[in-house]
């Protein structure tokens, strides 16, 4: 595997929940795949669990890591092609990437979306450029359009705590005060479509996602009917997509509350977190016995690990 950006790039996704259940119960078993190997993680966003899981992941596999942030403590990158470089960004992407992949054998790179362009965002410019300058294999650690590996991380913990063969899943929006990317709620759709769910996408009118990550599946407006049934409920905010990142309400009979998740098959809750308490969700719901979300996060671990692992076989 010489890129992990989507689902796609991961194959069976039976076979990758094996490798990935593999890693989990024997996570120091492959560390002749990293020995002597370097990765590097490079940030232009903040992280908390992406920056620590994924070093810990590489960690477990006998690796060397460098970690590497943009705009503190580096040089500030122009991305652009063709520009006068007059400004405050002194390097530009086309010498910074290759030089970065002299140093490594593999690459892990977290871009956000800018909202200033839809087109730049959903062309992924970023990551794109690390795949087409770096000669070496590059993870994604959540680009402009995408997260791969909380979505993978996702899929494990619903695995591990579902009761029924093919489970209800719902994602739903909540309410923000900011402007959030739609990475995570695409990505997650993108996971979902291609497990074996039934999944439910449930937001106000005006919050629709790309077609590219929602065709085929099922959108009900109206939430607590989404909830009915429910196996896990996954909450998560986005901004609007044909609204390009404008924030078109902060609804708040969107939380998820404890009357919301009665409505479900005791349905356990799931954030990629951080989340914004009584906003997203209840500090009921979040800290009752049906929350998952430090057994997602711990496994976000797992999901890195997996993809690190065969990333390192590919190599040989």
């Amino acid at each position: 595997m010489k890129r992990f950006l989507k689902v796609d790039d991961i194959g069976d996704l039976k076979q990758a929940l094996k490798d990935a259940f593999e890693v989990k119960k024997n996570p120091y078993a492959f560390q002749e795949l990293g020995k002597n190997k370097t990765i590097i993680l490079v940030f232009f966003n903040s992280s908390l669990r992406t920056r620590l899981s994924t070093q810990k992941a590489a960690m477990n596999m006998g690796m060397n890591v460098m970690v590497l942030d943009i705009n503190n403590g580096a040089w500030k990158l122009e991305t652009e092609q063709g520009v006068i470089m007059d400004g405050d960004k002194p390097e530009h992407i086309k010498e910074a990437v290759p030089v970065i992949g002299q140093y490594c054998d593999l690459i892990g790179v977290r871009s956000f979306a800018t909202f200033e362009n839809k087109e730049d965002d959903y062309s992924e410019k970023i990551i794109n450029q690390f795949i087409q300058y770096s000669g070496v294999p590059v993870i994604s650690l959540e680009s402009a359009t995408r997260h791969p590996l909380q979505s993978f991380a996702d899929l494990v913990t619903i695995e591990e705590h579902k009761t029924v063969d093919r489970p209800k899943v719902v994602l739903t929006w909540a309410p923000h005060p900011r402007a959030l990317p739609q990475a995570v709620a695409n990505s997650f759709t993108e996971w979902m479509k291609e497990a074996d769910v039934e999944f439910v996408v449930t937001h106000p009118k005006g919050y629709e996602l790309s077609d590219e990550f929602t065709e085929g599946v099922t959108v009900e407006y109206d939430q607590r009917k989404a909830f009915e049934g429910a196996d896990f409920v996954y909450a998560k905010n986005w901004s609007s997509f044909s609204d390009y990142g404008k924030v078109l309400s902060e609804d708040k009979d969107w939380t998820v509350d404890e009357e919301k998740m009665a409505l479900t098959n005791n349905g356990k809750f799931m954030h990629c977190l951080p989340v914004r308490r009584n906003m997203i969700v209840t500090d009921g719901v979040i800290e009752s016995e049906n929350s998952l979300v430090i057994q997602e996060a711990a496994n976000r671990v797992v999901s890195a690990q997996a993809v690190i692992k065969r990333m390192l076989e590919s190599l040989k």
